[in-house]
């Protein structure tokens, strides 16, 4: 898991959020990965550009789950330097020889509405040019619930971490089944 608060459980106990509760429906469903979060809180698509390659060598990950750019938009980061960044986290990423999933994030539409089209598209773009599996919003169904996000409004409590899991499941027992499938291939 390499992203920001909100991978990170910001606010959060540990064992409260998505990240933790992936690990356990992986067991619980037989997988036998073991999740490891990278997360940062405040983190931006820069500081993960620095971070990933020491991240990919010190644990070789067979999947990265991409979850960056929501703190660029909030600081209104030019969108085009943020999918410069995102390029490169997914290129290096892939360059270690892990898969890559992209969970897109929205920002407020109080930053107006040519930002935040452009901030939005980057997900879909750098999905359609490199070939990554992403969804669009991986907060669907939380950031616009009161009861379901923290006193600051920005972070989701503990009742959404169940929520944002599913958000994010399908696409990530995708690629999971996807890197099994190419594994088996490549043994026979």
């Amino acid at each position: 898991m390499f992203g920001d608060s909100l991978s990170a459980g910001y606010g959060l106990d540990v064992d409260q959020s998505w990240t933790t509760l992936l690990q356990s429906r992986l067991q619980s469903q037989g997988y036998e990965h073991r999740v490891i979060n990278a997360s940062i809180s405040g983190e931006t698509t820069e500081g993960g550009r620095t971070r990933i390659a020491p991240a990919m060598n010190n644990f070789s990950p067979d999947l990265v789950i991409l979850e960056l750019g929501g703190n660029d938009g909030l600081r209104g980061f030019p969108s085009e330097l943020m999918k410069a960044n995102l390029r490169a986290i997914i290129e290096t990423a892939r360059g270690g020889g892990a898969s890559v999933v992209l969970l897109g994030i929205r920002i407020p539409p109080n930053y107006g509405p040519r930002y935040t089209q452009a901030f939005e598209r980057v997900y879909r773009e750098l999905a359609d040019e490199l070939n990554v599996p992403w969804i669009e919003f991986f907060m669907e169904g939380v950031a616009l619930n009161d009861e379901l996000m923290q006193d600051d409004g920005i972070h989701p409590n503990a009742e959404a971490q169940p929520l944002l899991l599913d958000n994010a499941w399908p696409i990530i027992r995708e690629a999971l089944a996807e890197r099994a499938a190419a594994r088996t291939a490549s043994e026979s």
